[in-house]
């Protein structure tokens, strides 16, 4: 039998989409549209809206309609979800990380967390409309991690 760690498999490029679960469409392209500045790629009413950070795809998709199935043949998606708040970490310097506080601030918006890991990377976290743990962090939080 062969096993994950013998077996042949061809690379991954990396993260290609992030999925949250929101429970209000328009309170999460306030969010993450107004507040973070993602562009909106596509919107599904009611069922989700999507975002482009760099090269990576954010999805935001209502948290019941998630669950049920596609009822388009073409695109048959399964059901997916997750219970309880969800989390996602967006990538910046150390510069730009303050401008981001000072942001948040001008925007009324109160970090839940703002620290430095030990390898002295800083992470900041707060909470979108829905519940969902944003964190932003500095590049370099996993450089050097075994």
């Amino acid at each position: 039998m062969t096993t994950a760690k013998t077996a042949t498999r061809p690379p991954l490029d990396g993260v290609l989409e992030a999925a949250i679960y929101v429970d209000d469409l328009d309170a999460a392209v306030a969010f993450y549209g107004g507040v973070l500045g993602l562009e909106t790629v596509l919107r599904h009413d009611p069922r989700h809206v999507f975002f482009r950070c760099g090269s990576t795809i954010v999805l935001a998709f209502d948290a019941k309609l998630s669950r049920e199935p596609s009822h388009n043949p073409d695109l048959p998606v399964p059901p997916h979800g997750a219970t309880g708040a969800g989390h996602i970490c967006f990538a910046t310097d150390s510069a730009a990380l303050e401008h981001w506080v000072q942001h948040f601030k001008a925007q009324g918006i109160a970090p839940e967390a703002d620290f430095h890991w030990p390898n002295g990377a800083r992470s900041v976290y707060l909470r979108d409309p829905a519940g969902n743990s944003v964190e932003l962090a500095e590049r370099r939080l996993w450089e050097g991690a075994a």
